[in-house]
């Protein structure tokens, strides 16, 4: 059947599901450490790579003091500037009834189509918020792919500097953990995940320490802290000094992350998290890697990360970096899951296999389909770029990129949301793409080094989800053409009087108000009609999730025929089964094991009218076919399904 699109608003009355309650200091410190293993996991790995990048032969800035100081500054104000000031203090507060994310942003702004502004332009303005929040997904989508690549390639290659004859064996090694690691998803994490917030804790500890003894050893570098270094550096190394922002961007991956996982842990517990432990942390050891170049010189350069581990330290601390790794990785991989579970429930992708590992924790799904095609990106990144220094271009647009799209949306939802006054919400943004924009102009020279691969893996994204979306409203359209008012289709039953047979027939349906194509196809050619005849629409809410009190409406239309809509979030999975047990609680009882469930099954042609190009429609067919069958989708009993199928021109 045609997915219902996301509605504007939300339900009238409906008490959202709010972040986890802090009832006790023992609830803010449960969530503080689960939010250190789940949020700050890939920011904070990036010392394994950001500084040793800053400092590759091929940017050409030498190892001095001035240029030490210089590159420390900017990584000092790029995770102020953007970290702390544009997401942990503004962006946080663009919550979507306490979810965060690029998507929970796209529905904040999907909500304005209840007042959009009038004519075109308004059209046209709404039109580009959306693709705005589309380009930002794919991108977290590639950056989601870099992640475990880079983080272990990263880790593993303090082999390289514990003994040079391990050099060979990093990539098979960082292949095989990114192997175990895809494989065992469909065991779900809720075991593994139980180690992630002490895990990072000890590895936040440990970089600390690190650069905390190497700033012991060189205090001075704590000056670079004040601006004027960062002002010089790019004075004194002219458009070297400015395309280095392509690798300081590496300080602030995962900064998404904060915003994307606030609805598991809420704002607080994020918040307490970065300044307690996550950003002091970071700044110890970034300093400290500073302080070991100006020690060691051109012999730190080749990795600053594990100049900071010098004699029996240096086997822990690639244990540990392992370790921080993986665990950086799980949680992109467990982000994209997420990711892709919205994206189909807000009608941007076609339906996907969402199997829920966990009785208790709404995140913890596993999407085979989203599974494989990360297994195979990883691994083929490892495979051919070989070092995390190769993959660093890639990662780098991905991060930033996102970020932008973040910062454009989040004017809208400063003015539309928040009513913000103009002068207030531009200059805000302006600050911050003041900053962005920078980062992303000196990322765009390394596209043919690398940059490419996630602006490509981007593009397809992009392109699979508009199509998608298009496609799934002319297939509405079409299949609504033929389509009666529920009232008429009701008045001439009443008129004809068929045979009714016991039981009772569920229709699937989109079209509120209005009957079910498949319906007519049946009364057309079987004459009969069950006793009772449920008419069941789902509706995918613009919020996170929908209490199970508002879950189910159920009205009676008359002539044994009902009427009931199924409310559900974009974080949710609809299951018809429940759906009908909640109906019992309305009156309406229903056995999901005796019904009959009736399908569409619509074979699609490209020979319509449409204005979509011919090989989109071939796209959308394609997606069309492979997609999970609604009855797989919305569990429903394989036994009790009749498909009916049709044809229609797109």
């Amino acid at each position: 059947m045609p997915d219902k699109p996301p509605q504007s608003g939300t339900l009238a009355g409906t008490q959202i599901l709010q972040a986890p309650e802090i009832r006790t200091t023992k609830d803010l410190a449960k969530l503080s450490l689960g939010a250190l293993g789940v949020v700050y996991g890939d920011i904070g790995t990036s010392p394994l790579y950001a500084i040793k990048e800053c400092f590759a032969p091929g940017h050409g800035v030498a190892v001095s003091t001035a240029n030490v100081y210089g590159i420390l500054s900017l990584v000092f104000w790029a995770l102020m500037l953007i970290i702390v000031v544009k997401y942990i203090t503004f962006v946080l507060r663009a919550d979507n009834h306490g979810d965060g994310g690029i998507l929970a942003l796209l529905a904040l702004v999907t909500e304005q189509r209840s007042h959009p502004r009038p004519g075109e332009a308004g059209r046209k303005r709404h039109l580009t918020l959306i693709g705005l929040a589309l380009v930002g997904f794919a991108l977290l989508l590639a950056d989601g792919m870099i992640t475990p690549a880079i983080s272990v390639l990263g880790a593993l290659e303090g082999l390289e500097v514990a003994t040079p004859v391990l050099r060979p064996f990093i990539v098979p090694i960082a292949a095989c953990i990114l192997l175990a690691l895809f494989l065992m998803q469909r065991r779900g994490t809720a075991g593994v995940g139980a180690i992630f917030g002490p895990a990072t804790l000890v590895w936040f500890v440990f970089i600390a320490i690190l650069g905390g003894r190497a700033i012991v050893q060189h205090p001075g570098v704590l000056w670079a802290m004040n601006p004027l270094h960062g002002l010089r550096f790019f004075l004194a190394n002219g458009v070297h000094g400015f395309l280095i922002l392509g690798s300081v961007v590496l300080v602030i991956t995962g900064g998404e992350a904060l915003y994307a996982d606030m609805g598991h842990f809420g704002r607080f517990p994020i918040r307490i998290t970065w300044f307690a432990i996550a950003f002091p942390a970071l700044l110890l050891n970034y300093f400290g890697q500073g302080a070991a170049l100006l020690e060691s010189g051109e012999r730190a350069v080749h990795n600053p990360f594990y100049a900071l581990a010098d004699g029996m330290l240096l086997y822990p601390m690639l244990l540990v970096a392992t370790v921080a790794a993986i665990i950086a990785s799980q949680a992109m991989i467990s982000g994209a899951f997420s990711l892709a579970q919205q994206a189909v429930q807000l009608g941007y992708l076609p339906r996907l296999t969402i199997v829920h590992t966990s009785g208790t924790a709404r995140g913890q799904i596993y999407v085979p389909e989203i599974n494989f095609l990360l297994l195979v990106a990883c691994v083929t990144l490892v495979v051919v770029f070989r070092e995390a220094t190769n993959l660093a271009a890639a990662y780098g647009i991905a991060v930033i990129g996102t970020m932008v799209c973040t910062s454009f949306l989040l004017f809208h939802v400063a003015r539309q949301n928040w009513r913000w006054p103009l002068a207030v919400a531009g200059g805000l943004v302006g600050l911050f793409l003041l900053v962005d924009l920078p980062f992303l102009a000196a990322n765009l020279v390394k596209i043919a080094s690398g940059g490419w691969i996630p602006l490509a893996v981007g593009s397809v994204v992009f392109l699979v989800m508009v199509t998608w979306k298009q496609g799934r409203g002319i297939l509405r359209e079409r299949m609504e053409e033929g389509t009666l008012p529920i009232g008429a289709f009701l008045d001439d039953i009443a008129r004809r009087q068929p045979t009714r047979v016991p039981g009772t027939a569920v229709f699937l349906t989109s079209a509120h108000q209005r009957t079910p194509a498949v319906l007519l196809h049946h009364f057309k050619h079987n004459k009969v009609l069950h006793e009772k005849v449920v008419l069941l629409t789902i509706i995918t809410e613009g919020v996170p999730q929908v209490p199970r009190g508002q879950r189910v409406e159920v009205g009676e239309l008359g002539q044994g025929f009902f009427e009931v809509t199924a409310h559900y979030g974009f974080m949710e999975t609809p299951n018809v089964p429940r759906i009908l047990a909640h109906c019992a609680k309305r009156g309406l009882e229903i056995s999901a094991s005796a019904a009959s469930f009736y399908l569409g099954r619509e074979t699609l042609l490209t020979t319509g009218s449409s204005k979509m190009a011919k090989w989109r429609k071939g796209l959308f067919v394609l997606l069309h076919r492979n997609a999970r069958s609604a009855s797989s989708f919305f569990e429903i009993p394989a036994n009790r399904v009749v498909e009916l199928g049709g044809q229609v021109e797109l």
